[in-house]
């Protein structure tokens, strides 16, 4: 059964009102919800960045129901890798085993504020894989000590964890991504339904006779009651989202995303973000991930000023259209 899940957008929306709208999120029927880790908006029309361990700490206590998931925290620059695997599995404690961690290589525009230098996309993926090592061993709660190319680690143990030890997602685009981390990782988490994405992933984890994993993707959509309002708000606050990931990793500042998708036009962006009141164009542009085989997919609602309308009016009739549409047999 494919699972739908709603987007703590940190970038668009302040805590107390991300919190509000997790509740909300549980009560229209979602199965899970992500929370985006940044320290900076993509664009200042977003205008928010609150620290999402912290928002997802208070959702944990004020939800009961729905599964919870970073989607992805750079466990690499900003972070250590040793700090993430803390956070977690007291995430894990607080919500009764409902979270999942989500990890990936990053983006400049979070990581460069700690005053580091941004390495090239290999030496990203080597720290990465180093960082998801850490952290799945420190879940085992055994004392560890470790010494990486990227990473080290002195005596360290995690003396808080779940009854069941956290699972990672580790966001991957690519073959040499997905060949890289499908040995290592429990989940797959993607932002495209590239073809022939999930089918590699599945068969390196049969080589390699690795249970069957989740492979988690995610959905812009701006739902609004007015079609051009709807294109408008998402011009404006998602234009970025065309740039491609390559583009959107190296891009330092607010103000470099603003100049690179200054000639995004409106349209453009119509074209790969369903935009208005059409639960069906949603369901059309859903489908591509069920088809290339992802199991859960979680939908950004685009726009802190239209949340809580969607929340209450089109999230319940929309989880109704998206279930019927992926598992017509249910």
């Amino acid at each position: 059964m494919t699972r739908f899940g709603y987007t703590l957008m940190t970038e668009q929306s302040g805590p107390k009102q991300l919190v509000g709208y997790a509740v909300a999120a549980e009560r229209a029927g979602f199965d899970f919800e992500v929370s985006s880790d940044h320290y900076f908006p993509w664009l200042d029309a977003q205008g928010h960045a609150p620290y999402a361990w912290s928002v997802l700490g208070a959702v944990a206590h004020a939800t009961e129901r729905v599964g919870l998931m970073t989607y992805v925290t750079c466990p690499t620059v900003r972070y250590h890798p040793a700090v993430v695997a803390q956070k977690a599995a007291t995430l894990g404690v607080l919500s009764d085993g409902r979270f999942l961690l989500g990890l990936g290589a990053g983006e400049n525009l979070n990581e460069h504020v700690v005053g580091e230098r941004w390495p090239a996309v290999d030496e990203r993926h080597e720290m990465l894989y180093e960082a998801v090592e850490i952290i799945t061993e420190l879940f085992a709660g055994e004392l560890l000590s470790y010494r990486g190319d990227h990473f080290q680690v002195d005596s360290a143990r995690l003396w808080d964890l779940p009854d069941t030890p956290v699972e990672v997602g580790v966001a991957v685009s690519g073959r040499h991504s997905v060949e890289r981390f499908a040995p290592l990782a429990d989940h797959l988490v993607a932002t495209e339904p590239k073809p022939g994405l999930v089918d590699r992933w599945d068969s390196l984890r049969r080589e390699a006779s690795l249970p069957p994993s989740r492979k988690i993707g995610q959905l812009p959509i701006c739902w609004d009651t007015d079609v051009d309002a709807a294109v408008a708000r998402a011009h404006e606050q998602f234009r970025w989202f065309g740039l491609g990931w390559p583009v959107n990793a190296n891009l330092p500042t607010t103000e470099a995303f603003d100049r690179a998708t200054s000639f995004v036009r409106p349209d453009d962006v119509a074209q790969s973000i369903p935009c208005g009141p059409d639960l069906d164009a949603i369901v059309e542009a859903a489908s591509a991930f069920w088809e290339a085989g992802f199991t859960d997919l979680a939908l950004v609602q685009i726009g802190d000023e239209k949340q809580q309308e969607f929340l209450d009016a089109a999230a319940g009739p929309l989880l109704d259209k998206l279930r019927l549409a992926a598992d017509p047999t249910e």
